[in-house]
């Protein structure tokens, strides 16, 4: 039997982390990520301050026994991703969808895009 290869981002993970692209339009700051699998009850997405949290999980829709694999690099289980956002925004004007797979957040940046600036601590 061959041996499976397991990405090392997998490798000892309970919890796998979501990758984004995030970019500005306009007068919103757009945060989308493929979530292939996904149902939007399975979806949690919330702002506090300037931390933006995505989590949620993907189902395996079936058990394969650990002889019967040959590659494994899909993440199956809950997953998350937390960002700083770059600008103060209008959490509750935030919106989200989610069309073939891919979420999209769109979140209205406050005061003309003023970006926040991060002071740091002595």
């Amino acid at each position: 039997m061959q041996d499976y290869a397991v990405p090392e981002w997998q490798a000892g993970s309970s919890e796998g982390q979501l990758s984004v692209d995030v970019f500005r339009d306009g007068d919103e700051l757009v945060v989308r990520s493929t979530v292939a699998g996904v149902k939007p009850e399975d979806l949690d997405i919330n702002i506090h301050g300037d931390l933006l949290t995505i989590r949620g999980k993907r189902e395996a829709s079936k058990e394969v026994s650990e002889e019967d694999w040959y590659y494994r690099e899909c993440f199956w289980g809950s997953f998350s991703r937390s960002l700083v956002l770059p600008y103060e925004v209008a959490t509750d004007l935030t919106s989200a969808s989610l069309k073939n797979g891919v979420l999209e957040v769109r979140i209205p940046i406050r005061e003309k895009g003023k970006k926040v600036k991060i002071d740091w601590e002595e």
